[in-house]
């Protein structure tokens, strides 16, 4: 094999594994979004509250931490590796642009009905896709800054942004809706038509996504393999132990833990973390365990099961608008055949309930991902799949 071919099949490789991790992130996602649709009744503050939120809840809600995270990193280093196949930075500028104006679009168009079902809208959450949409749009600018620079701006943004927890503007004032869409997570009324809800501050993310363009250099077909997992594992680790030294001092960068009546409520406290908008201790231990599963994810990425992450995480624009609109539809057709069981809402009992429907989920999804995979591999040449 020449060298030529070998680092055509080693980036080749490096994606696979990447597509393995978006997958599973995203097979992980559906679980909080069935939780979201079938446990009304039952919802969970942010942070949790520990007395009150059932074990296996709090395993489940927690899980599915690593999600946006994970995601909005590997948007950063996609947007890296897409950079390698263009000529010039602005067309990658360009690029990240227009697809973060799509993303904001979708968001508070499509992907806002599926959620509820409204039109006309009397209120839109502005979720992850928004989140990722605005910080692609702020990384199609950050990208002509020196690496070392962006680096540097995304640490501060990530370890510093909890500092302006306590900076509020009242809804008369000019900075209410800017900061709202920067760091608060409030609702924003517009002439009593309807409400803007900023679930996902965009802040903390524009730093992830700035880190994972960063980390997209490791990823290059010039960047030897054995060097590239060093970085990781030594990234991974120094991650994890600074989530932990600084959760243990207990002082900055999330609400501070306390010891409960048992030990096993002492640690649901210690991990319990903020994600609205992601403290930096969320941030901290949410993305040493991405890295640890990349460099896992790379030496078995060829294994049989893994295939199957694969393929979901190859389209996941697409996967994630058609869950919604099946679980929306699941969610109705429930309560047309049972009726409203908790109160105002129809919702599972048990939350093993929630595993059962995340199974059968998959499995009715399946076809349709591996269908739109295949599609999009055989139609490379249609500009507007890009975007998917």
């Amino acid at each position: 094999m020449t060298k030529s071919a070998q680092s055509v099949q080693s980036i080749s490789q490096r994606l696979k594994s990447i597509d393995i991790l978006r997958g599973i992130v995203i097979l992980i996602m559906i679980i909080d979004h069935i939780r979201e649709t079938f446990f009304l009744h039952l919802q969970v503050s942010d942070p949790m509250n520990i007395s009150t939120t059932p074990l296996d809840l709090y395993i489940s809600r927690s899980l599915a931490h690593i999600c946006a995270p994970i995601f909005v990193f590997l948007t950063g280093l996609s947007a890296y590796l897409y950079g390698q196949k263009q000529q010039h930075k602005s067309e990658v500028s360009r690029f990240l642009l227009i697809r973060g104006s799509f993303l904001v679009i979708l968001e508070i168009t499509i992907i806002n009905f599926a959620w509820t079902f409204e039109f006309p809208p009397h209120r839109l959450f502005l979720q992850v896709i928004w989140a990722i949409g605005l910080s692609m749009i702020s990384l199609s600018a950050l990208i002509w800054l020196p690496r070392k620079m962006l680096f540097t701006l995304a640490i501060i943004i990530i370890a510093g942004h909890n500092l302006l927890d306590n900076i509020h503007f009242s809804n008369e004032s000019a900075l209410y809706i800017p900061w709202a869409v920067i760091h608060d997570r409030v609702w924003i009324s517009i002439s009593n038509i309807i409400q803007f809800r900023t679930t996902y501050p965009v802040l903390p993310w524009i730093g992830v996504i700035s880190v994972g363009y960063y980390c997209g250099s490791w990823f290059n077909p010039s960047f030897p393999p054995k060097q590239r997992q060093k970085y990781v594992k030594i990234t991974a680790l120094t991650l994890l132990t600074s989530f932990i030294i600084i959760r243990m001092i207990n002082l900055y960068g999330d609400h501070p833990w306390f010891y409960g009546d048992s030990p096993v409520e002492t640690v649901m406290s210690f991990f319990n973390v903020t994600k609205y908008p992601p403290s930096f201790l969320f941030l901290l231990i949410t993305l040493s365990i991405g890295f640890f599963l990349l460099s896992l994810l790379e030496r078995y990425q060829h294994s049989f099961l893994l295939s199957y992450a694969a393929i979901f995480g190859s389209v996941p624009l697409f996967f994630y608008i058609i869950h919604l609109f099946i679980l929306k539809l699941l969610y109705l057709g429930a309560i047309y055949q049972f009726g409203k069981n908790k109160g105002d809402y129809f919702g599972f009992n048990e939350v093993w309930q929630l595993w059962a429907c995340w199974f059968f989920l998959i499995l009715i999804l399946y076809p349709f991902v591996c269908f739109f995979s295949k599609y999009k591999a055989n139609h490379k040449h249609i500009t507007w799949l890009k975007y998917l």
